[in-house]
């Protein structure tokens, strides 16, 4: 409920019935239904009243006289009060020279046609036959109405007052005039009772003039009829009648002027009275160019209470005109609203616009429909400018790729041209970041109300699809250009007609990419959308996290495989004996697991760590598995060639004794661009036995430190496989280096057809002895100069063979003879002396079994053998300090 009304002021607070007075105060509601009724001293005068604000009211006061307050009453306040009171009363004598408290309207003096030149006949003669006093003094209507209740000063009243009428009236009249009034009002009672007898002696003169008159008019009659015959009167009409018509000929253009200037003035006055109904069409087209459609409305919607209810014809067709162009207004209106692009506060103005004019669209749902209309449209408009551009070759270099190339490698001069699919994905996520959260923004404000329109049944439901297929149509073009695989094969055709770049080109741009997906996902999260519409993005962004993981790993496989051995050996530095294969390995391990760290790794909002889900795991193990297999196949391919590039001669070292050299290039080749084939597999297998023992756990180590569990199944397949490999390479090895070495051995112990039962007492060892002794140092060299570390694996097989080989050679000595038993005990004392640090627990039984072959010898006999090995410890001092075996 509202408070009463309350009235304050009063504008005039007197003045006769018809006076207009403006009503101040409070509550008077808020529109003109609200006031439903206005009393004036007790008058009803609702039908005149004017409701202007709630604080203000026009009314025009009824037959009232005497005092008495205004009393309004509103539909929700109900009757109010009144804090003041108004006056009326009734005028004796209203005209243009008379003062009065309200405006009179001034009666103009001369008309057209005929006017009576009569005095004002509503001014009324005294009874008394006095002049009514005019003096300002008189007695208040308050008194006279409290000292004469229910009467009146009126004469002709039923409840005259003779007391009421002369203080009204004579209040200042002598009272000797009022008895000579008396006596004038008593003649004048006494003569109408005397009758016709009376009226005829007062009147005796006036009498005898009638009729002498008549006397005369008789006698003129019969002089005329003697003169002018018995119809004296149709010469006098005849002559009228010329006289009218001559009279007309004179005034009828005058009269027709007059009557076209009382036309057009009427006309004027209706035009200047209604000007705001005739000139607002003209206002609405100008209002309409300018764009101001607040001003159009609110005009429409006050002439529309004005005058909708009019009977009058022209006021009729001024509002057919003012409607066609309102209907005009609501077609463009709706037109604009439904053009795009365009911002949200621009539909939700045009809405509410469409809304205030009774539009018969229905304005927010065609808005949220040519949104949703508009984003599929670009979808497509993408799609076909990039199809229209797609090149399979990307043989052209350019600098448009060059923000995604900033994981390329720094030997990368020339960046591919970009691909039509990425440059599509990147900017189709540009564009549902941009004007998806639009139509969110539209379709919430719609059902929340704030547009203020009524929402038809099943619109939420059209709306939820509207939603889910722009979301399913942006994930299936990425999925389509990015990870084809993903998507249905009935599909393919309406999404996937872009060409797909090889793998390597498109491991540039995936982690920018998944950056732009993730952009787009951000955005779509801050829209607080249902989980089933983030759901399908997030399926997407886990499919291209783990095809991003995927393709990094399998572009750093290719990567491997076209490692290039440079066979220069690090001689210096943290790593020895090396080259730079297994640094560059590692390096592009390390280069991976970052890139894939940042970029598929990493997590955001509403996602989970990517190595939770088992595909994800399954794809690092098979990409691991991959990486390390495809350095493995390297090493394997540089220890299976024994091409040379540059024709150099790859034989194999045999012994001086039978006229083959020692090549002479072998030493100075490793400084050349090529070594040699031994070179060669020493070096692969240096390499091999550092990635086994250092490079793999640090592969381990800087995989778990980036995040990455579960790598300790391929590392271990890794390590085994390279063991096989050192198996392999240092059986090459061997066969390249021990087979040619032992082979030698024969021939040059039995040079000169030597036999072993020669009476010579020996005093130093053979020469063969001193070549074995040689060539294993010429061997210890070349692995030394590789690698230190690969004595231990390389020296005691070839000693191993050497000493087999003795034993086999002693156990095929028929006969020795005592100084050829002291040679052959004392050369295998000086191998085994010499070699000692590199025996095996096989050599060791080898040289065992070859001293138990050769005759046993007394203590002097031993003498000579001692002898000869003391004299080869000190003449081949040099050649046994290279055998020695650091600590």
């Amino acid at each position: 409920m509202a408070p009463p009304p309350v009235v304050t002021g009063l504008s005039p607070n007197e003045g006769p019935p018809g006076t207009r007075i403006k009503i101040r105060g409070e509550h008077f509601g808020t529109k003109p239904n609200d006031l439903v009724g206005l009393t004036i001293c007790g008058v009803d005068c609702l039908l005149a009243a004017e409701w202007k604000s709630e604080n203000k009211i026009i009314a025009i006061s009824g037959p009232i006289k005497g005092k008495g307050e205004v009393i309004v009453t509103t539909r929700l306040g109900g009757t109010g009060t009144c804090n003041v009171t108004f006056k009326g009363y009734h005028l004796a004598t209203i005209g243009p020279m008379k003062e009065s408290a309200v405006w009179v309207e001034e009666v103009p003096f001369y008309s057209w046609g005929r006017h009576s030149l009569s005095p004002s006949s509503y001014q009324q003669e005294d009874p008394l036959g006095l002049s009514v006093d005019e003096s300002e003094n008189k007695v208040s209507e308050e008194d006279l109405i409290s000292n004469f209740p229910s009467k009146s000063g009126d004469i002709a009243s039923t409840n005259f007052s003779p007391g009421w009428f002369l203080l009204e009236n004579h209040q200042a009249t002598s009272f000797d005039d009022l008895e000579a009034g008396l006596i004038h009002l008593r003649r004048k009672v006494e003569s109408q009772k005397e009758g016709q007898l009376s009226f005829l002696k007062a009147n005796i003169g006036s009498v005898m003039d009638q009729v002498d008159t008549l006397v005369v008019l008789k006698e003129r009659y019969e002089e005329d009829l003697s003169k002018y015959g018995s119809e004296p009167t149709l010469k006098l009409e005849k002559a009228i009648k010329e006289s009218e018509r001559e009279a007309r000929k004179l005034f009828d253009d005058v009269l027709a002027r007059k009557d076209r200037a009382e036309k057009t003035r009427n006309a004027l006055n209706v035009l200047q009275r209604f000007k705001f109904l005739f000139c607002l069409p003209c206002v609405i087209d100008r209002n309409v160019k300018k764009g101001e459609y607040d001003i159009v409305i609110n005009d429409y919607i006050r002439v529309k209470n004005l005058f909708h209810k009019t009977d009058i014809l022209v006021f009729k067709e001024a509002l057919n005109e003012v409607e066609k162009r309102i209907v005009d207004l609501q077609k463009k209106l709706h037109e604009d609203l439904q053009t795009m692009p365009i911002s949200v506060e621009q539909q939700k103005r045009l809405i509410r616009y469409l809304v205030s004019l009774d539009s018969p669209y229905d304005p927010a749902w065609d808005a949220i429909k040519s949104r949703s209309e508009y984003i599929n449209e670009k979808f497509k408009l993408i799609y076909n400018y990039h199809k229209s551009l797609d090149k399979p070759e990307s043989s052209k270099k350019g600098s448009s790729a060059a923000k995604y190339s900033k994981y390329s490698t720094p030997q990368q001069t020339d960046v591919p041209t970009v691909p039509a699919c990425v440059n599509f994905t990147d900017e189709i996520c540009l564009t549902i970041s941009e004007i998806f959260p639009d139509l969110w923004k539209i379709g919430q404000a719609y059902f929340s109300g704030e547009l203020q329109v009524k929402v038809e049944p099943g619109r939420q439901v059209e709306y939820k699809h509207m939603v889910m297929s722009v979301i399913e149509t942006f994930c299936k073009f990425v999925r389509a250009t990015i990870i084809p695989s993903t998507l249905d094969k009935s599909e393919k055709p309406q999404f996937g007609s872009l060409s797909t770049p090889e793998r390597n080109e498109i491991a540039l741009y995936l982690p920018e990419l998944l950056r732009s997906v993730r952009s787009t996902y951000a955005t779509l999260i801050r829209l607080d959308l249902p989980n089933e519409a983030l759901d399908i993005v997030s399926s997407l962004l886990l499919d291209l996290r783990i095809h991003c993981m995927s393709i990094l790993f399998q572009q750093t496989t290719e990567q491997i495989k076209q490692l290039p051995e440079t066979w220069k050996i690090n001689f210096g530095g943290k790593y020895m004996g090396i080259t730079d294969l297994p640094l560059k390995f590692l390096q592009l391990i390390e280069d991976v697991i970052h890139i894939v760290k940042e970029s598929a790794l990493s997590t955001e909002q509403r996602e989970s760590f990517l190595l939770d889900n088992p595909t994800a795991q399954k794809e690092l193990a098979k990409q691991l598995d991959c990486i390390l297999t495809a350095f493995h196949n390297v090493l394997n391919n540089l220890s299976s060639s024994e091409e040379y590039e540059d024709g150099e001669d790859s034989s194999p070292v045999v012994s001086q004794l039978i006229g083959t050299p020692v090549s002479a290039h072998k030493m100075n080749s490793i400084k050349g661009s090529i070594p040699t084939w031994e070179y060669r597999l020493l070096i692969t297998l240096s390499n091999c036995l550092f990635t086994k023992s250092t490079i793999l756990d640090t592969v381990r180590t800087k995989f778990k430190e980036g995040g990455f569990p579960h790598v300790d199944t391929p590392i271990q397949n890794a390590r085994t496989k390279l063991e096989n490999l050192e198996k392999s390479i240092l059986d090459k090895y061997l066969e390249q280096k021990s087979d040619p070495l032992v082979g030698t051995i024969e021939p040059s112990m039995y040079l000169g057809r030597f036999e072993w039962d020669i009476n010579i007492t020996p005093t130093d060892i053979r020469p063969y002895a001193k070549e074995i002794i040689n060539n294993l140092i010429n061997v210890h060299a070349e692995v030394n100069i590789i690698s230190a570390k690969l004595l231990d694996s390389v020296l005691p097989k070839i000693v191993e063979t050497i000493a087999e080989e003795l034993f086999r050679l002693m156990s095929c000595v028929q006969k020795f003879s005592k100084p050829g038993a002291q040679q052959a005990r004392a050369e295998v004392c000086v191998l085994q002396e010499f070699f000692k640090g590199y025996l095996s627990e096989n050599a060791k039984g080898y040289f065992k079994e070859a001293l138990e072959v050769i005759p046993e010898l007394t203590k002097s006999e031993m003498t000579v053998v001692e002898d000869i090995l003391s004299q080869c410890k000190m003449k081949m001092k040099t050649q046994l300090l290279c055998l020695k075996r650091s600590s």
